[in-house]
């Protein structure tokens, strides 16, 4: 089995990884010079817009599928009229590209999200202010990643500039959610539409990039699991989606309201490579492929630690049982993801008297189970 991988990072390198031991085979396509899937299989090395290019990606394989939301939704839909099995479809790309697009389509599904308002001008902006309070989100609707294309507004003195300081770029205005915690789910369907959910995530932000994640999440209970179930499933079903899907959630006053959606596999799921029965990678692939799914048990507890900008020394995670080091092969730079941790134990209290030491060896440790 070929597959083919629209991207070249980290989340491309861990799924071929997790694929190359049942015997598959990976091509990728990343326009960057330097990826972090350069050894691992073949590359092309070509514009998203580059058709030829596109179609020598596409000799031989038996599915295609992608490892970011910033692909050109024209060059999914172009390699589906030359590769058999594209997942997930075309379809979910375009609606997780447009942060309009996504929020409408996830009320529509009966999915909670934060009040919002389209925002194409100033006067438009000031609008949706008056309209939903402050504080608000101003968030461009596409190419946001990463807390980027974002600007917080908690006044209304902040409106003065705003608008310009997004960059005058269509976008949403979102009110400001006061939340207890942020969670997420991931979840996988295959080809045969069967469906299968991890246990809800607990995650930690700074700077709008993801630093921390505990699996199970220790504050969220069974109902929220089975509510934030009932979400995934009704987006997977809507869009006839193949392939792991996350959710990120805001936790307020005991509900969950929809962040955003990312059609692949997801950070706040890389614990899952050594914290569950099957990891999100090897069920995407299975998923893509047509193979049964595999359990998405957890297996303990898991803490997954970032390793944003610089690393620390990981001479501490090395002496410490049951922690993984996972490095990209990134060179550093400021807000860059260099690698991961996991750290795994038995159970909450041993993962938080785990973690919490790594503190002192420049790990973020401020989310810990209680």
């Amino acid at each position: 089995m070929i597959v083919g991988v629209l991207g070249g990072g980290q989340l491309g390198q861990m799924l071929a990884l997790a694929g190359i031991p049942l015997g598959m085979r990976f091509r990728f396509f990343e326009p960057a010079e330097e990826s972090c899937v350069d050894g691992i299989g073949e590359r092309v090395r070509a514009g998203y817009d580059d058709l030829d290019a596109l179609g020598r990606f596409a000799e031989g394989l038996d599915v295609v599928t992608y490892e970011f939301e910033n692909v050109p939704v024209a060059a999914v839909e172009y390699l589906a009229t030359l590769v058999p099995h594209v997942y997930p479809p075309a379809g979910a790309l375009a609606v997780a590209q447009d942060r309009l697009t996504e929020k409408t389509f996830l009320e529509a599904q009966g999915v909670p999200c934060p009040p919002f308002a389209a925002v194409s001008s100033e006067a438009e902006l000031r609008e949706a202010a008056a309209r939903l309070g402050l504080p608000a989100v101003l968030k461009t609707r596409r190419f946001g990643y990463d807390g980027k294309g974002q600007v917080v507004l908690r006044a209304e003195a902040d409106l003065e500039g705003a608008w310009e300081a997004g960059g005058g770029a269509p976008s949403i205005l979102e009110r400001f959610v006061p939340f207890e915690r942020e969670a997420s789910i991931l979840a996988v369907r295959g080809r045969d539409g069967d469906i299968a959910c991890y246990p809800l995530v607990e995650n930690r932000h700074r700077e709008g990039i993801l630093r921390l994640s505990v699996a199970p999440g220790p504050h969220l209970d069974a109902g929220l699991q089975a509510e934030a179930e009932r979400h995934a499933r009704a987006v997977l079903e809507a869009l006839g989606y193949v392939g792991v899907l996350a959710i990120e959630f805001f936790v307020e006053g005991g509900r969950l309201l929809a962040n955003e959606m990312a059609p692949r596999v997801h950070n706040s799921g890389h614990w899952t490579i050594e914290g569950a029965a099957t990891s999100q990678f090897e069920n995407h692939l299975r998923a893509v492929l047509g193979l049964p799914l595999g359990s998405t048990a957890a297996v303990g507890w898991s803490a997954m630690l970032n390793l944003i900008g610089a690393l620390p020394d990981l001479d501490a995670v090395y002496r410490m049982p049951d922690a993984h080091v996972h490095l990209y092969g990134k060179s550093e730079r400021p807000g860059r993801k260099l690698g991961h941790v996991t750290v795994r134990a038995s159970g909450a209290e041993a993962l938080s008297a785990r973690v919490t030491p790594l503190g002192a060896a420049g790990f973020e440790v401020g989310l810990t189970p209680r």
